[in-house]
């Protein structure tokens, strides 16, 4: 998120930054967002009542009251690890796209550079994709390939793998708002 955001204000990407919604109230998102001059939204989601229905409206209507909207808008899921509702998916469908490190489809959910490393894998890296109704199956946009060294730890993977994210994803919210990207199926036509 930090990397989008800067990238923003250095006049790399041609977009307005709206709002950076956290379910976590001590998210260090947060604090660099105010700090960079960004409206910020907490909706704490540790004890909410209601169904994941309800909470994605209550994400959404503060999307639409910051100007989010799927006509004009785009959600970038940065450390925003919840699964969300399809009928969200639905409302921003190849409006929504989020990172996750590995090369998907390959590794999947939580602890992707353990996976990779458990399984043996020469290379890993991270990918930039278009979400979907399911988890890290949505058409991909772009990766970063990292090699797996022989002596790497989950730790010293994740931090390689973590500065490719900060490229990639930056480079994909420009190709976004520079009207770059096309859905076919599955596939994604950069132009």
């Amino acid at each position: 998120m930090e990397s989008i955001l800067k990238s923003i204000k250095k006049k790399k990407i041609p977009i307005n930054p709206a709002v950076v919604i956290s379910n976590k109230a001590n998210a260090k998102g947060l604090k660099i967002a105010k700090k960079l001059g960004i409206n910020t939204e907490i909706i704490e989601s540790k004890n909410f009542k209601g169904s994941r229905v309800q909470y994605d409206k209550k994400v959404i209507a503060a999307l639409t009251k910051h100007g989010v909207t799927p006509r004009n808008g785009l959600v970038c899921l940065a450390g925003f690890m919840r699964i969300i509702s399809p009928q969200f998916v639905k409302k921003y469908k190849n409006r929504m796209i989020n990172i996750h490190p590995a090369l998907l489809p390959a590794f999947p959910g939580l602890d992707s550079q353990k996976q990779a490393l458990d399984h043996g894998a020469k290379y890993s890296g991270c990918t930039v994709h278009f979400v979907d109704s399911r988890m890290d199956t949505g058409p991909i946009i772009i990766q970063a390939v990292v090699k797996v060294m022989e002596k790497d730890s989950v730790e010293s993977l994740s931090k390689r793998i973590l500065k490719e994210e900060h490229k990639i994803y930056p480079e994909a919210v420009n190709l976004f708002a520079r009207k770059k990207i096309r859905v076919s199926g599955r596939r994604i036509i950069i132009s």
